[in-house]
């Protein structure tokens, strides 16, 4: 069998000035950056497109194919007849080199160019950490040159970033050498899908948004307890001129053509998990049907493209997909696939109980799914009254995809009235209990007294922020090995902090980092260049 870059590369792939004509798009509409990819710049047409949320089960560590079934129920509505736009995140170099692979989809169900996107593609990611990194020079070069704001070494928040598993740049120290290298202090690095810039690049409406929120990123106190953001620094211009090009949406496309506007890429376990705004935005103004993701399951992803990235951008799916996997059905039942579906049924429950949404479970079928296993999903949405399809979007591209592209236009006909799991106006005590019963299906939160006196001590205006859950993705609770439906527990808060560039607290639950670690193989050992052409990615 082919692999993936194998598939990719024996591929037609269409010049992209083509696929923007079809979307009405005139030359001074986009940027080239070479045949198959361009730069958007913005559609002023108005939102005209039904939004179609793609989330998905608790998945196993190597994924469930989330990714290639979007791209497949893209091409699906495609082949029906129907004008569809993916709007999707860009991967991370982390998990390219690290474990869990790229995020292009998979077999004959992949946006391209394959390699270009899961390596430097338009280099929104490198703009992404230069603009992250040059506000925390000049925090360092304010230090060292008089400090006349008063910072607080101490109290320094903002962490540089890096777009790759490092973990033995979690914490460090810098400013060593001499009084000419700088002050020396302890520092930590995050990877660029979690850091603040990302988040705020992703949830900003325009340049000037993007702008003004860089500028209210807090980075630090001074000794006085005073909050010290980056427009003290006058840091905001100069990094919005690093984001400038990067800020315009990527335009690409599957392998059977598909328009795919691509851009941003927060993690869903450590920050909001959503492809930007901007793109959302342009795609809704562009196609009828707009297929988006968000990652991992919808305690995750899901939650927070609802409770977060809806809120900002006036956004409200007209359905939701539900991904699930023989495999993983296996793995929270020990084994048996009917003990496994009530993961799935939470999940369920989630999507169209608690956050109101019309929702179809869908199978990603592998080849070594048994025709007894797959009767028995079939059968077990039969029992629960939920509407279900399978999918070979892997094997067969668009039209192992178009019993769910069907089910998904009759479902985004329907009334859907999509909800939030909490108010604004909700203490961010009352936030996280609320997402800890209702999603996650605890009996509440626990915080330790040193989150609860950083809670007693949030300025006014940050009380109002919605919650963003940084908690492990492969169970419910904050203990990975928690699996299917955990009952009778706590989540534990270990930490809270204010991000308000982004506009939103995080609350770190149990053990996790933002600065991930590579595997005891990685991806990196198997990919190489041969006659000038690579291999070994994926």
């Amino acid at each position: 069998m082919l692999s993936d870059i194998e598939i990719a590369r024996n591929s037609v792939i269409r010049n992209i000035s083509l696929i923007a004509a079809e979307l009405g798009l005139q030359e001074d509409d986009y940027e080239l950056y070479g045949k198959y990819k361009a730069k958007l710049a913005k559609v002023n047409a108005p939102r005209k497109g039904k939004l179609i949320l793609v989330t998905a089960m608790t998945p196993t560590k190597q994924g469930d194919g989330k990714t290639t079934i979007s791209i497949g129920l893209a091409d699906g509505l495609h082949k029906i007849g129907k004008k569809a736009v993916l709007a999707l995140r860009e991967p991370s170099l982390g998990p390219v080199f690290g474990m869990k692979g790229g995020a292009t989809g998979g077999g004959y169900s992949q946006i391209v160019p394959m390699e270009d996107i899961n390596l430097h593609f338009t280099g929104d990611f490198h703009a992404i950490t230069s603009a992250n990194n040059l506000l925390c020079a000049l925090i360092d070069n304010h230090l060292q040159q008089g400090n006349s704001l008063g910072i607080d070494p101490r109290t320094i928040t903002f962490k540089r970033c890096l777009d790759m598993n490092d973990r033995s740049l979690r914490d460090v120290v810098i400013g060593m050498g001499g009084k000419a290298n700088g002050v020396v202090r302890e520092d930590h690095f995050c990877i660029t899908v979690a850091s603040e810039v990302m988040a705020v690049f992703c949830l900003a409406t325009s340049l000037e948004d993007l702008e003004e929120h860089l500028g209210n990123i807090t980075v630090a106190h001074t000794y006085d307890k005073r909050e010290v953001k980056a427009h003290d620094l006058k840091a905001q211009g100069a990094m919005t001129v690093l984001l400038k090009e990067a800020f315009r949406p990527n335009l690409v496309q599957t392998l059977e053509g598909t328009p795919a506007i691509v851009h941003g890429g927060p993690f869903a376990n450590i920050a909001h998990g959503c492809n930007s705004v901007s793109a959302t935005d342009t795609a809704l103004r562009l196609g009828d049907y707009v297929v988006t993701e968000a990652g991992f399951g919808s305690d995750l992803g899901a939650e927070k493209f609802l409770d977060i990235k809806c809120r900002k951008a006036d956004l409200a799916p007209d359905c939701a997909v539900l991904v699930v996997t023989i495999k993983a059905m296996k793995l929270h039942g020990n084994g048996d696939v009917k003990t496994g579906f009530a993961n799935v049924k939470k999940h369920y429950d989630n999507l169209h109980n608690t956050f109101g949404l019309n929702v179809i479970v869908n199978l990603n079928r592998f080849g070594n799914d048994t025709e007894e296993e797959v009767a028995l999903y079939r059968q077990l949405c039969a029992e629960n009254k939920m509407p279900c399809a399978i999918s070979t979007g892997f094997v067969d591209g668009g039209q192992g995809c178009i019993e769910l592209a069907e089910k998904v236009v009759q479902e985004a006909e329907k009334k859907c009235q999509a909800q939030y799991l909490y108010d604004l106006s909700d203490p961010i005590e009352e936030k996280i209990n609320k997402i800890a019963r209702k999603c996650y299906g605890a009996d509440g939160a626990v915080f330790p007294l040193s989150v609860l006196k950083k809670l007693e001590s949030l300025a006014p205006e940050y009380t109002s922020y919605p919650v963003c859950i940084a908690k492990t993705q492969y169970s419910f609770s904050d203990d990975p090995k928690l699996l299917n439906v955990p009952t009778d527990f706590k989540i534990n808060v270990r930490d809270i902090e204010v991000k308000s560039g982004s506009g939103f607290i995080v609350a770190y639950l149990g053990d996790i980092i933002t600065m991930p670690g590579l595997p005891k193989v990685p991806n990196a050992e198997a990919i190489k260049l041969v006659d000038g052409e690579t291999v070994g990615l994926f």
